[in-house]
């Protein structure tokens, strides 16, 4: 009994040893990561992926730790990208042709795109049936800020049913991006455009019914991708490889699994929505063929967003497709 007591503490000793060193180990891989400043221009289901290769731990898994801050608007993500506040930036692509346009010699360089329709719908503050898009003529509209890509989508949109968006329609366009769903439940506006979780919320409140997806009646627009400033990408290359690869890693998974299966790998990401919720929400989006399945970003897709920014007024010039898109990161990551 006693050489079994001595044998059993000595195998102890050597595990509690090797135990040691394993969690050493990992305290210095952690210690190794490099940290990325993320700045995303809103906190929506909308990116599914990106939330996926957080909480799944694809970038721990490249060498990277993510710190990441929620902009409330792509001007505001923009401004925290070119004040050297973050280190990429994720918004729609039509921030960095505003960059360009502006002259800035070191301007943002799209690598990596993520969603490959609009993410937000109408909502309107009845539920209506067979819903067409002239129903919301001489009604007011909780709109987008003007040159963003919610709002372009939405003139995009309007234009192709015949809708002129500046006399058949009283947009309202000076309510802060964050606080629009709470602007319509207090009343004001007939419909608003919400991204998710708004516009379910909105339905479970009792408070709005979602009556189009302005995702599926664009079609299909680059909405939104991840940039950085043309001297970040040249300086840190091997970073921007890795955080391609995460990315990829993440919309891996998205496409291989069900919506049920995603709802709990980001729950983490949205502590205040019922899984339920979420599954309703992923399901709605990969049935209309939100996700992009690899980070590419064609060039087919730079020249439709600058015929829709055209179209809004917003485009000074045309802009060359290989000055703000680097796709040899997301060749890589495929």
């Amino acid at each position: 009994m006693k050489r079994f007591h001595v044998f059993f503490c000595a195998v102890m000793v050597v595990l509690l040893f090797i135990g040691g060193i394993s969690l050493a180990g990992c305290e210095k891989s952690k210690a190794d990561l490099k940290k990325v400043r993320l700045n995303e221009v809103a906190h929506s289901i909308f990116y599914a992926p990106m939330y996926v290769a957080i909480e799944n731990g694809y970038f721990e898994q490249e060498g990277l730790k993510i710190e990441l801050q929620t902009g409330f608007g792509a001007d505001k993500t923009a401004t925290a990208l070119i004040s050297g506040e973050a280190d990429i930036g994720f918004m729609g692509p039509e921030s960095s042709i505003y960059l360009y346009q502006e002259g800035n010699t070191d301007y943002a360089v799209n690598f990596a795109q993520l969603t490959q329709r609009a993410g937000n719908f109408l909502v309107s503050r009845e539920p209506i049936e067979n819903f067409s898009w002239e129903m919301i003529k001489g009604k007011d509209v909780i709109g987008g800020r003007k040159g963003g890509m919610p709002q372009m989508i939405l003139e995009y949109i309007l234009k192709s049913q015949g809708i002129d968006p500046e006399k058949d329609v009283n947009l309202v366009q000076n309510i802060d991006f964050a606080n629009t769903s709470g602007a319509f439940t207090g009343g004001t506006g007939d419909f608003t455009v919400e991204f998710e979780p708004s516009a379910s919320l909105l339905e479970e409140q009792g408070a709005g019914y979602v009556v189009a997806s302005l995702g599926v009646d664009s079609g299909y627009v680059p909405y939104t991708c991840f940039c950085a400033k043309k001297s970040y990408m040249e300086k840190n290359p091997d970073i921007i490889q890795a955080f391609t690869n995460a990315i990829q890693k993440g919309q891996d998974y998205v496409a291989e699994h069900s919506s049920e299966d995603i709802a709990k790998i980001i729950k983490p990401q949205f502590p205040d929505s019922s899984e339920e919720l979420l599954i309703k929400i992923i399901d709605r989006y990969a049935s209309q063929d939100t996700f992009k399945e690899d980070p590419v970003f064609e060039e087919d897709s730079f020249m439709l967003l600058q015929n829709i920014l055209e179209e809004a007024g917003e485009l000074k010039e045309r802009v060359p497709y290989e000055k703000l898109v680097d796709n040899q990161f997301a060749k890589k990551a495929k």
